[in-house]
C-alpha cells in the first residue's frame, strides 16, 4: 500500500532491494583473496615508510612524503581493481585488440624522446610533480587479455590451440616482448616469458610447443651473451649473481648488502623502523626492488616467511579461480595473472637471497611504485571478475 505520501512504501521496498543487491555482490567476492591483498598491501606501506623516512629527513624533504604517495597509489589501484572486478570480464574480447594496440603505443612512446633512464632502463615517461609512468607494467595486462583470447578458444574439431592459433599468439607477444627488450628491460621480458610459458600449458597446446619454446629461450640466451647484446650492467648483475664476493664494492654489492640486511633480522627481527642496514641506506631502492631486505632485518624470519606464505594465498586462490571459471577465457585469464604474478614474487624474493640475479622487479603489493601498483590491482580486479562470474549465468 501507498502511504500518505503516496511513495513512501514503494521507495523501501526499492531501498531494500537496492542493498540486498549489493550486499550480494559483495558476498560472491573471493574474501580471502580481498583480505589477504589488503594486509599485503598495509604492510607494504609500513615497510616503504620504514625504508625512506631516515633518507626523507637527511635530504630534507618530508619523510612521510614517501608513505603518503603509496598510500594515494594504493588508493587509486584499488579503485581501478574495483573498476574491473564489476567489469564482466567475457567483455573484455572485443576490447582486447585496444588494450593490445595501447600497451604498443606505451612502449613505443618510451623509445622516443618522450622516455627517461632510471637506474639504466630507458623503461618510464615522467609527468613532473614527482610522478611518471612505466608502460612496461601495464603492457602485462594487455599481454594476459591478449593470449586469453587467442588461445581460448580453439577451432571447430580442436581440443585447444591449434598451431596458427599459436603461432599467432607468439607474434602478437614477441612485439611488446621485443619493445621491452630495448629499453633494456630484462626482469619483465622474463615476466613476459613466464606468462606465455604458462598460458600455453593450460591452454591445452601440444608439448612440442612448449619443448620448442624452452629449447628456443635457451639458444637465444646463449646468443645474446655469445654475442655481446647484453648492456654491461646486465652482465655485471650475471656475474655478481654467480660470485658476488668476486666485486663487493661493484656489481656484487648489492647482492651482498642485501644478504647480510636480511640475515642480521634473526628469528624475530630488530623491530618495526629500528633496522640499522636499513636506516643506514646500505641497501639501494630498499622501497622498491629490495623491500625484502626491511621485512627481513627488522620482522625477522618469521615476519619475512609471512609475507611469502601471503603471496602463497593470493596464487592458492588465483589458481582456484582459474580450476572454477566459467569458460576458457576465464581459466586463462586467471592462469596468466598467477603466472605473472607468481615469477615476479619469486625472482623479487629470490635476488635478495642471492638465489637470483638480480632485475628490476618489484614485489608485487608490496613494494612502492606507481604504474607497479596500479598493474598489480587490475590483476586483482581481473581475478575477483573471473571468480563472482563462475557461474555461466552470473
Amino acid at each position: 500500500m501507498l502511504n500518505s505520501t503516496g511513495v513512501g512504501s514503494v521507495g523501501g521496498y526499492g531501498d531494500r532491494s537496492l542493498w540486498q543487491g549489493r550486499l550480494a555482490g559483495l558476498r560472491k567476492l573471493d574474501w580471502p583473496l580481498t583480505i589477504t591483498v589488503l594486509v599485503l598491501s598495509v604492510v607494504g606501506a609500513l615497510l616503504v615508510r620504514s625504508a625512506t623516512f631516515q633518507l626523507a629527513v637527511e635530504r630534507g624533504d618530508d619523510p612521510e612524503g614517501f608513505l603518503k604517495r603509496h598510500v594515494l597509489n594504493l588508493i587509486i589501484g584499488f579503485a581501478l581493481g574495483g573498476v574491473v572486478t564489476v567489469l564482466d570480464y567475457r567483455l573484455l574480447r572485443a576490447y582486447v585488440p585496444i588494450l593490445y594496440a595501447l600497451a604498443c603505443v606505451g612502449l613505443l612512446a618510451v623509445l622516443t624522446p618522450l622516455g627517461s633512464t632510471i637506474n639504466g632502463s630507458h623503461s618510464w615517461i615522467v609527468l613532473g610533480g614527482g610522478f611518471q609512468i612505466q608502460p612496461s607494467e601495464f603492457a602485462k595486462v594487455g599481454l594476459v587479455v591478449l593470449l586469453a583470447m587467442i588461445l581460448g578458444e580453439p577451432r571447430d574439431g580442436e581440443i585447444g590451440p591449434g598451431r596458427r592459433d599459436v603461432l599467432l599468439a607468439l607474434a602478437l607477444a614477441g612485439v611488446p616482448g621485443l619493445l621491452i627488450m630495448l629499453q633494456p628491460d630484462l626482469g619483465t621480458t622474463l615476466v613476459f616469458i613466464a606468462v606465455v610459458l604458462g598460458m600455453l600449458a593450460i591452454s591445452g597446446a601440444q608439448k612440442r610447443w612448449l619443448a620448442g619454446l624452452v629449447g628456443g629461450g635457451a639458444a637465444a640466451g646463449a646468443a645474446v651473451f655469445f654475442f655481446g647484446l647484453l648492456k654491461k650492467y646486465q652482465i655485471d648483475r650475471f656475474t655478481a649473481f654467480l660470485d658476488p664476493s668476486a666485486d663487493p664494492r661493484g656489481a656484487g654489492y648489492n647482492a651482498q648488502q642485501a644478504r647480510i640486511a636480511i640475515g642480521s633480522g634473526g628469528p624475530f627481527g630488530k623491530g618495526l623502523f629500528n633496522g640499522q642496514q636499513t636506516g643506514g641506506h646500505f641497501v639501494p631502492e630498499q622501497q622498491t626492488d629490495f623491500i625484502f631486505t626491511v621485512a627481513g632485518e627488522e620482522l625477522g624470519f618469521v615476519g619475512a616467511a609471512l609475507i611469502v606464505v601471503l603471496l602463497g594465498v593470493v596464487l592458492w586462490r588465483g589458481l582456484r579461480i582459474a580450476g572454477q571459471a566459467a569458460d576458457q577465457f576465464g581459466t586463462l585469464v586467471a592462469t596468466g595473472v598467477v603466472c605473472w604474478l607468481a615469477f615476479q614474487s619469486f625472482e623479487n624474493i629470490g635476488m635478495t637471497l642471492g638465489i637470483m640475479p638480480i632485475t628490476g622487479l618489484p614485489l608485487p603489493f608490496v613494494s612502492y611504485g606507481g604504474s607497479a601498483t596500479f598493474a598489480n590491482m587490475i590483476a586483482f580486479g581481473l581475478l575477483q571478475a573471473v571468480h563472482i562470474r563462475r557461474r555461466p549465468f552470473d
